[in-house]
């Protein structure tokens, strides 16, 4: 126990990303960018990267101008291997190393199972775990030269679950969360800590429409004990954990931020 207090007395000092750099795909917009804005505010440097160039470049914009922090915008799709092997180079050319990998980008539909179009079967299936896959395949590479590394690959709640209407993304989210095991499994001996953080439904652009539907809003509410949806500040937290040292000796574990939504059945109260 020699020591423990003086280590103690600097634990905030192990969640600082001072001099680290991180890579979020799908980082110009939603869950992705509020990703970037918490490693930024952790003290990382940043690499945006998504298909829309504008959109990653404002991100990349608001990190330089907001928080001081150098931040750059790549231009990619993670279902292209040329792609995602290029991205990985423009951050070894700017940055000189990768120390953290985020696998935001992700697509999702819903409709009915019998009606649902092969053609977006795959292009979620592409999107949600080859992109994972590809990402993560060539940022190891880097990592076990480097003999450390990070990476955090964003599921949802719908990875441990099915749902009506959704043969595509709940299933690719499933696949992420075992290929994060997998991952873990082979990497964590070299020093490559693989993890996944589980979403609920959070407020973005992309939902408001949806949780602006009274009666679904409601419904939604009654699911998640803590009673309400996500807000994009509450990934911040958990990111930054897992992207920094105080989560050395974590990996392979699938966190949900949920509101405690997982850890109940979704049934009404039983009235007492």
């Amino acid at each position: 126990m020699d020591g423990l207090a003086e280590k103690a007395l600097k634990v905030l000092d192990s969640f600082r990303l001072d001099g680290k750099v991180a890579l979020v795909t799908g980082g110009g917009k939603g869950l992705g960018k509020a990703i970037a804005f918490a490693l930024a505010g952790a003290g990382a440097n940043i690499a945006v990267a998504g298909k829309t160039l504008k959109n990653v470049q404002q991100t990349a914009q608001e990190i330089e101008e907001n928080m001081a922090k150098r931040a750059i915008a790549i231009e990619a799709d993670v279902r292209n291997p040329g792609d995602v092997k290029e991205m990985i180079s423009k951050v070894l050319q700017v940055f000189g190393k990768l120390d953290i990998l985020v696998n935001n980008a992700g697509v999702a539909d819903v409709k009915p199972i019998t009606e649902f179009p092969l053609e977006k079967w795959e292009y979620i299936m592409d999107v949600n775990a080859k992109g994972v896959f590809l990402c993560a395949q060539e940022a190891a590479k880097v990592m076990l030269k480097q003999g450390k590394g990070k990476i955090i690959n964003i599921s949802s709640l719908q990875g441990f679950v099915g749902r009506a209407g959704d043969p595509a993304y709940a299933a690719s989210k499933a696949a992420v969360n075992l290929m994060t095991k997998s991952m873990a499994s082979e990497w964590s001996k070299n020093g490559i800590c693989v993890n996944a953080i589980a979403p609920t439904w959070c407020w973005t652009d992309l939902t408001k429409p949806i949780l602006s539907d009274e009666n679904f809003y409601k419904s939604l509410r009654k699911r998640i004990p803590i009673g309400r949806a996500g807000n994009l500040e509450d990934l911040f937290g958990i990111v930054v954990f897992l992207a920094s040292e105080a989560s050395d000796f974590v990996s392979g574990a699938i966190i949900p931020v949920d509101g405690g939504a997982i850890a109940c059945d979704g049934f009404p109260e039983v009235p007492v």
